[in-house]
């Protein structure tokens, strides 16, 4: 398959496959195309025999600096509920190989909830996590007020999601949402390590252990999930949201009313 917004390499280590983002000049935003093709790739990937493990990345500057804002500036709330998304999102949660975030520079955003549906993230020095969503008049939407809380618990969770700040690598790692922080220059070879120590298991054992981990972590996460995005959808109905995603557009500050 042909992809518009991604570079797939099979192979590039014994049972290694890497799915690279490659929106540079947007510091690879996440529009839809962008998230179909990654779905595709890594359903690809399950059908692959010689694929055991995936490393998603971006480059050193983004992995993600979040969703494409220009998508949505102007949907209403019934049309982001046509849209349905985040059937996307699904497709990427539900593979069944394990799947390795190389993350450098920003994760935020869309970028930050994609990184926590790997099952492992290696950072960088110069990673930065964050949901700054409330800056444009909305909320996380694709599970990052669910996964976020339970990676690094309530307190932190709320000062991430309701001050939209970003936080460094090793303020993640302390608080349990990453694996390891390496230098810049290492942590696409460090996740790549990691992913062939793991295609070197047993890929029945192994699919099967990635299934138990997340059945443990995802208990209930469907109904948090469902008023996550139901409220998300909600938001596209106030006027600060189309105030905040107008004032992204236009590169100036948002002033919000409240309604």
């Amino acid at each position: 398959m042909e992809y518009q917004f991604l570079l797939v390499k099979p192979n590039v280590r014994p049972g290694v496959t890497v799915v690279q983002i490659n929106r540079p000049k947007e510091l690879n935003a996440l529009n839809r195309t962008v998230m179909e093709e990654i779905g595709a790739a890594l359903t690809a990937a399950d059908a692959d025999e010689a694929c055991r493990c995936v490393v998603l990345t971006g480059n050193e500057r983004a992995f993600a600096a979040g969703a494409d804002i220009k998508e949505m500036a102007d949907a209403s709330a019934v049309e982001m509920l046509n849209r349905d998304q985040f059937a996307r999102w699904e497709i990427i949660r539900k593979t069944k190989k394990p799947v390795i975030a190389a993350v450098s520079g920003f994760c935020l955003g869309g970028g930050c909830e994609l990184a926590m549906l790997c099952d492992m993230i290696v950072a960088s020095e110069s990673a930065q996590f964050g949901q700054p969503e409330v800056n444009i008049g909305v909320m996380p939407g694709a599970g990052g007020t669910q996964r976020l809380t339970k990676a690094v618990g309530k307190a932190l969770a709320m000062e991430i999601a309701l001050t939209g700040r970003f936080f460094p690598a090793q303020k993640m790692l302390e608080a349990g949402l990453i694996n390891r922080v390496v230098p810049t220059e290492l942590y696409f070879q460090e996740a790549i390590k990691l992913a062939e120590e793991i295609a070197q298991k047993p890929p029945v054992a192994v699919r099967l252990i990635k299934e138990s981990i997340n059945a443990a972590f995802e208990t209930h996460l469907d109904e948090g999930l469902m008023r996550e995005r139901k409220n998300f959808y909600l938001l596209f109905a106030t006027e600060d949201q189309k105030e905040g995603m107008a004032a992204f557009v236009e590169k100036r500050k948002a002033e919000w009313k409240g309604k």
